[in-house]
């Protein structure tokens, strides 16, 4: 396919731009060829005509598909050209925060201008093993392509980092070097790695300094070599420089500063041992204050001063060295400011006592009338005479200026040799990498000979550069049996020539130097004769004689030919060098020494090595100042010989290139100028490799990865077989322009473009795709939608029509219903109002006549009973009166006092605060409400009764008037009986009238008393609400408070249950934590231990060298010593100071101390422990050879020691009998009390009598056992006094016994009260001794008492003063503090008492055995002259038959065989297929048990020290093999469980049968053992993790993200000449069901050892997690794997993973939980990245990763498809933003070796000992069954 066909309408394109170097366009129509115009669309929417060149007619350069953009390398773009490789490093750098780009073979490293976190020691170990092209783009990448092909190709190798000032060059290097020193380790004990990455510090410091553009320039070149061993471990280093910029020393321009060591100096003025140096600030001195910036933001000069010192130490530059390195650069500061003044033009003198000379002079210990003479003055040397002549200021300036330079490069030099000589090692070199930190292609406004020189050392690197991309090109199309075209490539030789061939640059300007009046003008009229018009490369200025230009492959550069000359010859007066060397300052002359061609020290000629041989390193550059009869040798002429040797050195190597780009002048972080950018690029040859890339066949593709990537465009019939020829038939069918393409052995190589073409075609086919998938799937949904809608309306209308039938229907009913209820509603109203007006009527109508009759009545109630009413009414007017004046007497009593009661109210309200007070004033305020309650109903009675009162007087008026009436009528009747009586009327009418105004007036006050009593009870009413209001007031704030209180105690419950949590959780982790720490030191402590066995290996090797026919011993046989058994045992505690001493160099981990002080502890307690039972076993001896003395004294007495000893026996069995009738009765004691109470199993009783019970047992076997020994010991003797004679036993014991009463028993009886006597006074002493004790106790205890009352007593007085939060915290804190101690006090004496127990069993044991030997000794001495000739014969007491035990014994000289045949020699397999699991573990226990049963704690100990060993020794030797490994885990932890199943202890023989708990250990607490075998399961699981570790590693990344599970999810990208490992599953990849098979094989393997349960899920979350963090970090430093369908695919796989897990029942393990971050991972691979919803939710979700790998997956996400959109760098942003608040770790890697520490529960075995069974595949038959 033609190029111009690709210009069709919206192809996108390149075009210059004068301000972004290039912009992009979109085309609006197609090209056709002849067009001079194309129309275009810029992005921000500006249409654009632009002409094509008339002459050329060349198309703007096309751009890549936005899937190629921000490619790891730039030969995988499809169009390689500039734009292209601009555009692609800006989108890294600036969206992707990427620093780092591959470009073929060199690695692109962009500065940041900011710390970023990718060099940590997890990056470094992601990288290392890994291929260059798996990983992203980072100099560990390239540091560890050099180092494997270094180990692989047994080549040296060079890292070629360069670049212009302030591009990051002297950090890339140091970066590479730390890569070095971390992955290979030094050979040595030396750290030579660490002096390796000291010397930096030392060289930044004396050759770095702040330019314009760099705050930490190198302002020389360097050439590291790192030498390795033949294991490629570090062994020494080499460091060769060149051309360093001396004259910065003397001269610096604007905003620049000196070298950093002289303003380290001047901070560092007020340090003591500085004083006499007479420092002072960087402004006073000329040479460090020109630049006019004497400080760097950011950087501290002291501190750098101090972390120079400190590597000047670790590279063994002693103090005294230091001090004078500071002298002489202290020195050349105060010579810098030694002034001239002018006499005349020719001549000039300094001041008399000139201070800075004067110091000057001090310091370099020289004369200062000579050296001012010779500031001074010059010497000139004829043929004949010598003349001494003055100089002139100017020159004097000069000659100052010159002899401070040339003192600093000599301190530089010496430096330089010092720190090669601590880097050199002695150990024979087997290879090297060399790190060449070289200044870039410069070109300033004035180019001078320090640029000059630059840019030559450039060309010829460039051309190593062009030939070795032009010889990697050639080599990969011959491997591919490619037709190889020639590339013409630019050859920059004749540049080269230019400079250095004969009547060169540098040839003319050494012949200039040679002149005696030679210039820089004579020079300049000579190049311009000798070059210019004959060399292309060569121009002179327009305005200008004294410069000249070179056409450089970079680009054209004018160089000024002022200062060349002096620059070249470096012209130091020799007298001032004469006077320098005459110094007492015995540091001075060494830098002037002359010096002879050395050799490297890390050449390493003397090794014989002939495939890494190279040439010898010679210096870099002879001393400027050493001055011969010779020829002295110009700058020039030894910087080009340097040169020379550099790239022979680089030619002899493999190299690897770094170049550093410097994205802006103003050191802004993350900031890209295009047109820096372009210029450097040029500069430094990437876009040479581009154009050399570009010529050929840049991009290439794997037959296998095209295939996978455009099946889409093969039909179905084009699919083969043979996957070449498929390809090669597609490929003829797509492009028909065979020579865009051609077919290699194992790649396919494309043109420029055509991969382009092929992304487009496959673009369009999916997008057709798509839009068919979409026609069909829209018209699908819309027809469901349709369907949907007229089901949803149908449905709408059949429920609205129903609906408005009801609703009719319902009308019809209402209508009918309204009717009827108006019916009766009607009738209702009508009744009602005629029953109202009847009832109207009525009530009128008797009002009326009631009316009417009480008128009547109350007229004759006046008229005759006035007088009883006036009686009675001034009674109870009285008695009112007094009521009312009592009542208001109380009213105003009740008045004042709730006064008062208010006014104490307030105030009781202001005091009281707490709950408390309310509750009593709830209770107070309830009672006053009561009694005022109470009050009112008193008053309501009272009340009541005075209404009784009124009725009762109202009844007697009516009686009364009645009476009246009936007089009246009376007197009518004879009324004329009673006229004589007519004054007594008149009288009784003025009666009557006085009787009815009284009666008026009682009603008014009636009336009066209503009113008042209304008042009354409306004031009452009024303050019964008052105080209700009140009431309900108080209610209302108490329930305010019980709230208040009851949510104040919810919320202390659960703030006190989120603190228990969080404590809880705070303790499980730090429990986990110093789990973790202690099983780190036993990982460490068994690493040591190996090395140590190594070394101790080596060293018998070394020592012990094999005579002809010596034998060797036993591989099997080791000692019986283990560093593991810290028991009791007196002779490991000699042991262990030996050891301890043995072994201080391998021993320097980090120890616990607590332990250690446990230990030393432990050891003293045993040596006194041993020297008490020594003191005791030599009293005991001394006594037997007393007792042995007696006897030979004393033989007669035999027959009495016999009766003894048959008294004793009878006692012992009287004893026996005694103690059978005690347990009878106990026995019968608890038959007949069998009440429930008391013989329950928890009661009291019940366990006093199983104690007694118990206690009387044991007492009764050791009775037994007494008993048996005493009758053995009987017959022994009855056998042994048998005389030889015909005398029978019972005469000679007839006459013993009467020797005995006849001669000795006074003497005996005698004897018996002496020892009688002495016994009671070692009793009564011991009492005494006993009783002080307990009173001294008592007295202690007192005391402690007192100063503890004295304690509590302050501290209650300190509590008192706290605040009551405060108190009730301390009153705990106190408590728990007491506890504490209680508790630690009462583990001390558990400890002792234990000690103590274990301390009177061995002794029992050794006293046993004393007493036994002693008693055989008298047995062999009881008659010497008769038992001569026949020797003693012990007596074997027959035993019955008992059954099987569960035991297993073996003779002592058998062990060593059985660890061999059941440890050294078992086959695993074997074991777990055909026997029950842990076999080995039952039958060492079952040897133990035996041991144990025999009370022989010396075979106890040797048995469990063998077998510790024995399982130490197997897995080293085995210790790479997963079964074994696993085999001996399951062992080890059954063996474990044994120990603890059968030892005795209450929490362990709950588990137990009866039968399994008569199976205990008796005689033997192995706890401390328990410890040691705990210590070794750690271990070995530790060792399990490691193995399954390496064998998952290489699984894992290839098959959770590279291999395609769900094939054509994601297809291939394309790929440069870094080729990543292959995604597609050959044979040899590893895909998903390999690590699902290897998971089963692990837990089949574990589940078939018998491994416990616990345990195995400890394993597989271990396992778990090693692949969760190997594929995150996979994922997060491989940005070609992050993506959407990468994501689907990491998905998938965790849920096979997951299945695994519920197939196998361990989803209860915590091992899903470690993949929750992989999860996650993926999880943000595939949601959309848009919106603030979308980040609001990548935050909520995201919680198991931290935000530094959310941010780095997001920026490494990239599409696959053009379907796929790229994430903006805003909503990163945004993420960062929304995360900056969370708290978590800013590292970015998991740490994929983290293990997590192991518990081991303890797991009891129902497997009954006695029914195991010993196979005889074991070989055990030397074991027997007890």
């Amino acid at each position: 396919m033609a190029a111009s066909e690709l210009y069709t309408k919206y192809a996108r394109v390149w075009i210059p731009d004068p301000e972004e170097v290039w912009k992009s366009a979109e085309l609006l129509k197609d090209y056709k060829p002849g067009d001079k115009v194309l129309q275009l669309r810029l992005e921000e929417g500006k249409d654009l005509e632009y002409c094509l060149d008339p002459k050329t007619k060349e198309l703007p350069p096309l751009r890549n598909p936005d899937i190629l953009v921000g490619e790891n390398d730039l030969t995988a773009l499809s169009y390689l050209h500039e734009p292209a490789v601009l555009h692609n490093l800006k989108v890294r750098f600036i969206d992707s925060k990427l620093i780092y780009t591959y470009c073929g073979i060199v690695l692109v490293a962009i500065n940041p201008y900011e710390q970023l976190p990718i060099y940590g020691e997890d990056i470094i170990n992601a990288y290392s093993g890994q291929n260059m092209g798996d990983m992203d783009p980072h100099i560990f990448a390239v540091a560890e392509e050099a180092y494997k092909q270094m180990a692989r190709d047994e080549r040296n190798q060079s890292i070629i980092v360069s670049g212009e000032s302030g591009a990051g060059k002297t950090v890339s290097a140091k970066y590479a070097m730390r890569y070095f020193a971390t992955v290979s380790g030094s050979a040595s004990e030396a750290n030579v790695e660490e002096k390796v990455l000291a010397s930096n510090p030392i060289m930044e410091s004396i050759g770095n300094a702040k330019t314009t553009r760099n705050d930490n320039s190198s302002r020389f070149g360097k050439y590291i070599e790192i030498g390795f061993d033949k294991r490629y471990r570090i062994i020494g280093a080499n460091m060769r420089t060149y051309l360093l910029e001396k004259s910065r020393v003397v001269f610096q321009a604007e905003e620049e500063r000196n070298y950093h060591i002289f303003y380290q100096l001047c901070a560092s003025a007020a340090l003591p041992e500085f004083k006499t140096l007479r420092l002072g600030n960087a402004n006073y001195f000329h040479y460090t204050k020109q630049g006019g910036s004497p400080v760097i933001d950011g950087i501290d000069d002291a501190k750098e001063m101090v972390n120079t010192r400190q590597a000047c130490t670790l590279l063994g530059i002693s103090d005294s060295y230091q001090m004078g390195i500071f002298r002489i650069l202290a020195g050349i500061l105060h010579l810098g400011n030694v002034e001239f003044a002018s006499r005349d033009s020719d001549s000039c003198a300094i001041p008399p006592k000139h201070d800075p000379l004067t110091i000057f002079c001090d310091l370099m210990g020289v004369e200062y009338e000579e050296m001012a003479h010779w500031l001074c003055h010059r010497k000139l040397a004829t043929a004949t005479e010598t003349y001494i002549k003055p100089v002139s200021k100017l020159h004097a300036i000069n000659a100052r200026d010159a002899l401070a330079k040339h003192i600093y490069a000599n301190l530089f030099n010496w430096i330089v040799d010092h720190v090669n000589k601590a880097l050199h090692s002695t150990v024979k070199q087997h290879s090297f990498i060399g790190v060449l930190d070289i200044y870039g292609f410069e070109t300033f406004e004035i180019n001078s000979f320090e640029q000059f020189c630059i840019n030559y050392a450039n060309e010829k690197l460039q051309q190593q550069f062009n030939m070795h991309v032009f010889k990697l090109e050639q080599e990969e199309y011959m491997k591919e049996q490619i037709p190889w075209t020639l590339i013409d490539f630019y050859d920059n030789q004749p540049c080269i020539n230019l400079i250095e061939a004969k009547m060169g640059v540098l040839d003319l300007l050494d012949e200039e130097c040679k002149m005696p009046k030679g210039s820089d003008d004579t020079w300049a009229q000579k190049l311009y004769n000798t070059h210019l018009n004959k060399c292309a490369l060569f121009e002179k200025p327009r305005l200008s004689n004294k410069a000249f230009i070179i056409k450089h492959f970079a680009d054209k550069v004018e160089y000024q030919c002022e200062g060349f000359l002096e620059k070249n010859k470096d012209t130091v007066y020799e007298e001032q060098i004469k006077v320098l060397k005459s110094s007492k300052f015995k540091l001075l002359p060494e830098l002037f020494q002359d010096e002879e061609k050395v050799i490297s020290p890390t050449s390493a000629t003397s090794s014989g090595r002939v495939p890494l041989s190279r040439t010898p390193v010679k210096p870099a550059k002879a001393r400027p100042g050493q001055t011969s009869k010779e020829h002295k040798k110009t700058v020039g002429h030894q910087f080009r010989n340097s040169l020379h040797l550099l790239m022979e050195t680089l030619n002899a190597t493999t190299p690897h290139y770094v170049r550093c780009i410097k994205p802006n002048d103003f050191k802004f972080p993350f900031t890209f100028d295009e047109k820096r950018a372009v210029q450097q690029l040029r500069a430094c040859g990437v876009l040479e490799t581009i154009r050399i890339s570009a010529a050929g066949f840049p991009s290439r593709w794997t037959y296998q990865e095209f295939f996978s990537r455009y099946r889409v465009l093969m039909k179905q019939k084009d699919v083969l077989s043979d996957r070449k020829q498929t390809c090669k038939n597609v490929l003829e069918k797509l492009i028909l322009d065979k020579d865009k393409y051609q077919f290699g052995k194992t790649k396919i190589f494309f043109r420029a473009g055509q991969v382009a073409y092929l992304e487009k075609i496959r673009a369009d086919k999916l997008r057709a795709a798509c839009i068919r998938i979409q026609k069909t799937i829209r018209g699908w949904l819309m027809r469901k939608k349709y369907m949907r809608m007229r089901k949803a309306a149908i449905t709408i209308q059949r429920y609205v029509r129903g609906y408005q039938a009801r609703c009719y229907a319902k009308f019809l009913r209402r209508t009918r219903a309204a009717i009827i209820i108006q019916k009766f509603q009607r009738m209702y109203v009508v009744r009602k109002r005629y029953q109202c007006m009847r009832d109207a009527t009525i009530a009128l109508q008797a009002l009326l006549r009631g009316y009417l009759v009480r008128n009547k009545y109350q007229m004759m109630l006046r008229e005759h009973k006035s007088i009883i009413i006036q009686k009675h009414i001034r009674g109870w007017l009285a008695r009112v009166h007094y009521r009312r004046t009592l009542k208001a007497i109380v009213y105003l009593q009740c008045c004042y006092r709730r006064m008062m009661a208010k006014r104490e109210l307030k105030k009781l309200k202001i005091e009281a605060r707490s709950v408390e007070r309310y509750k009593k004033l709830h209770i107070g305020l309830e009672n006053k409400i009561m009694q005022l309650q109470r009050k009112i109903d008193e008053q309501n009675k009272e009340y009541k009764s005075l209404l009784e009162k009124m009725n009762n007087l109202e009844i007697t008026y009516t009686t009364e008037t009645e009476k009246l009436r009936s007089d009246v009528e009376r007197l009518r009747v004879s009324e004329e009986e009673a006229k004589n009586a007519t004054n007594r009327v008149l009288s009784l009418q003025e009666e009557i009238a006085k009787l009815q105004k009284e009666l008026h007036q009682t009603q008014t006050e009636k009336k009066t008393i209503e009113e008042w009593a209304d008042k009354y009870k409306h004031e009452t009413e009024q303050l019964v609400s008052e105080l209700k209001e009140q009431n309900t007031l108080l209610k209302t704030e108490k329930e305010e408070l019980n709230r208040r209180i009851h949510d104040q105690a919810k919320e202390i419950t659960e703030t006190m249950e989120k603190k228990l949590v969080e404590e809880t959780k705070q303790l499980e982790l730090d429990l986990n934590d110093e789990r973790l720490r202690y099983q780190n030191l036993l990982n460490e402590f068994s690493r040591l231990e190996e090395r140590y066995d190594d070394l101790k290996d080596e060293m018998n090797l070394m020592v012990s060298i094999p005579k002809p026919g010596h034998k060797r011993t036993d591989s099997t046989h080791s000692s019986n010593e283990s560093e593991y058994t810290f028991s009791s045992e007196i002779t490991e505690a000699e042991d262990l100071p030996l050891r301890m001493e043995q072994e201080p160099s391998e021993k320097k981990a980090p120890l616990d101390m607590s332990l250690f002080l446990k230990l030393q502890k432990r050891v003293t307690e045993l040596e006194q422990e041993k020297q008490s039972l020594q003191d005791e076993l030599d009293r005991k001896e001394e006594q037997a050879l007393r007792a042995k003395a007696k006897e030979e004294e004393r033989p007669p007495i035999r027959g009495a020691e016999l009766e003894y000893e048959s008294l004793k026996r009878q006692e012992l069995e009287s004893e026996n009998k005694k103690l059978k009738n005690e347990l009878n009765e106990l026995q019968k004691a608890l038959t007949e009390t069998r009440s429930p109470e008391v013989t329950a199993p928890g009661a009291p009783a019940y366990r006093v009598l199983l104690d007694q019970l118990t206690s009387v047992s044991e007492e009764l076997e050791v009775r037994k056992e007494e008993v048996l020994i005493l009758r053995s010991q009987l017959v022994s003797q009855k056998e042994a006094i048998q005389p030889k004679n015909t005398m029978t036993d019972s005469t000679i014991l007839l006459e013993d016994v009467q020797k005995m009463k006849d001669k000795g028993e006074i003497a005996q009886a005698y004897i018996g009260l002496k020892e009688t006597n002495r016994l009671l006074e070692s009793q009564l002493q011991s009492q005494k001794k006993s009783h002080e004790n307990e009173l001294e106790s008592l007295r202690g205890e007192i005391q402690s008492l007192k100063e503890e009352n004295n304690r509590q007593q302050q501290l209650l007085a300190q509590n008192l003063q706290l605040p009551p939060e405060a108190r009730i915290e301390a009153s705990l804190q106190h408590e728990i503090t007491r506890l504490t101690n209680e508790n630690l006090d009462l583990m001390e004496q558990l400890e002792k008492q234990d000690k103590t127990v274990r301390k009177l069993k061995k002794q029992l044991k050794v006293f046993a055995k004393k007493i036994g030997e002693l008693e055989v000794g008298q047995m062999e001495n009881i008659s010497p002259g008769q038992i001569i000739d026949e020797p003693i014969r012990p007596v074997n007491i027959p035993r019955k038959e008992k059954d099987f035990q569960g035991m297993l014994e073996y003779k002592k000289e058998d062990e060593q065989k059985l660890v061999k045949n059941l440890i050294l020699e078992l086959k695993p397999r074997g074991v777990a297929v055909n026997l029950i699991p842990g076999l080995p573990a039952y039958i060492l226990f079952m040897c133990v048990r035996h041991a144990d049963y025999l009370n022989d704690d010396q075979k106890v100990r040797s048995l469990l020290t063998s077998t510790i060993n024995g399982i130490k020794k197997v897995l080293k030797k085995r210790g790479d093999d997963f079964e074994t490994v696993s085999f001996w885990l399951s062992n080890t932890c059954r063996f474990l469980h044994c120990l603890k199943q059968y030892s005795g202890e209450e929490g362990f023989m709950k588990h137990n049968t009866p039968r399994q708990n008569e199976h205990c250990l008796t005689n033997f607490d192995l706890a401390e053992y328990r410890q040691v075998l705990s210590d070794l399961a750690i271990q070995i699981y530790q060792q399990l993790v490691r193995v399954l570790e390496n064998i998952l590693q290489p699984m894992i990344v290839s098959g959770m993200l590279e291999h395609e599970t769900i094939q054509g999810v994601s297809g291939v990208k394309p790929t440069g000449l870094r080729k990543r490992t292959s995604s597609i599953a050959d044979e040899g990849t590893y895909t998903l069901d390999s690590i699902i098979r290897q998971l089963n094989s692990f837990h089949s393997v574990m589940c078939q050892h018998g491994m416990d349960p616990e345990l195995i899920k400890q394993v597989v979350k271990q396992m778990f997690y090693i692949i969760g963090a190997v594929t995150l970090n996979n994922l997060l430093l491989r940005k070609d794997m992050c993506s959407w369908s990468k994501g689907m695919q990491i998905r998938y796989n965790v849920s096979q993973l997951e299945e695994w897990l519920r197939d196998k029942n361990l989803m209860n393990s915590g091992a899903k939980e470690t993949l929750e971050p992989l999860i996650q991972a993926a999880q943000l691979l595939q949601v959309k990245k848009k919106t603030d919803e979308d980040a609001e939710a990548i935050c909520s979700m995201c919680n198991a990763l931290t935000t530094a790998q959310i941010v780095k997956v997001l920026n490494l996400y990239t599409p696959v498809n053009e379907f796929e959109e790229r994430v903006l760098v805003s909503f990163i942003r945004t993420i960062q933003l929304r995360l900056r608040d969370r708290k978590d770790s800013p590292q970015l890697l998991m740490d994929a070796k983290h293990i997590f520490p192991v518990t081991f529960p303890f797991n009891p075995s129902s497997l009954a000992l006695e029914t195991i069974q010993i196979p005889a595949s074991l070989g055990l038959g030397f074991i027997s069954r007890v």
